[in-house]
């Protein structure tokens, strides 16, 4: 259950984060959500698909980590097994929330940082400071301050770039049939991906039109990422040896 609450450094002048990457701090998740503008970092370790949220059936992005559900095969004894760790993922337990603001006698929404106090990460004598000792925010906070940032405007983003593979017709319903041996094999469905003759057969308008968006690049990014299935698979295969 999630405590969402605003922060501030009054009463939460001794909150500690623990960045331990781990199953006990939920990290055990078999993908995260992500957005166009991350896809470069992303694409040279994780499989990049596209889901059907629950939000009126809106499509977004998602890096995935694993074949089923609560498996991360990025974890192990010695942490998080990848050079960089998506965003949604490093942000925890701090979200966006909003909150009512008068500007110039004008009530606007405004972005601000909540933290969820029941998540495992927090702490009061383990882990990173997020404030110092008279109030100033720490340079672990100053990071998550920018995290936070890019996911917002990423996600406020995306939309434009769904939309524009909605309207090209470049998504497809995407089933992963994978093999460890003669005697396992399982399916992975509900994922989709691009469909990549879709993309080789638009023509000249419609490519510019990708490009001046700033879509192009992920969209080969997303497609290149695919690639990272195979060693997935392979990880699914020690993982399962070490089982045994």
């Amino acid at each position: 259950m999630a405590n969402h609450v605003l922060l501030n450094n009054v009463d939460h002048k001794d909150l500690r984060i623990i960045t331990t990457r781990s199953a006990d701090f939920g990290d055990d998740i078999m993908f995260t959500q992500t957005f166009h503008h991350e896809f470069r970092n992303l694409q040279a370790h994780y499989p990049i698909f596209f889901r059907k949220g629950p939000e009126a059936g809106r499509y977004h992005a998602v890096a995935i980590f694993g074949f089923k559900e609560q498996e991360n095969l990025f974890l192990g004894a010695k942490g998080w097994d990848a050079a960089y760790i998506p965003l949604t993922v490093e942000r925890q337990p701090f979200l966006i929330g909003f909150q009512e603001q008068q500007d110039d006698g004008v009530s606007r929404r405004r972005p601000v940082v909540h933290v969820d106090l029941d998540s495992p990460r927090v702490s009061e004598t383990d882990g990173v400071p997020v404030f110092l000792k008279h109030g100033g925010i720490s340079d672990y906070l100053e990071r998550i301050n920018r995290v936070l940032h890019t996911i917002h405007e990423g996600f406020a983003a995306d939309k434009g770039f769904i939309d524009a593979l909605l309207e090209l017709d470049l998504l497809e319903s995407f089933t992963l049939d994978v093999d460890l041996d003669v005697r396992s094999r399982f399916r992975v469905a509900g994922f989709y991906t691009i469909n990549e003759d879709r993309l080789g057969e638009l023509g000249g308008e419609a490519l510019a039109g990708l490009h001046a968006g700033g879509y192009l690049q992920p969209i080969y990014m997303a497609l290149a990422s695919l690639s990272n299935i195979g060693d997935l698979v392979e990880r699914k295969k020690r993982r399962r040896a070490e089982l045994q």
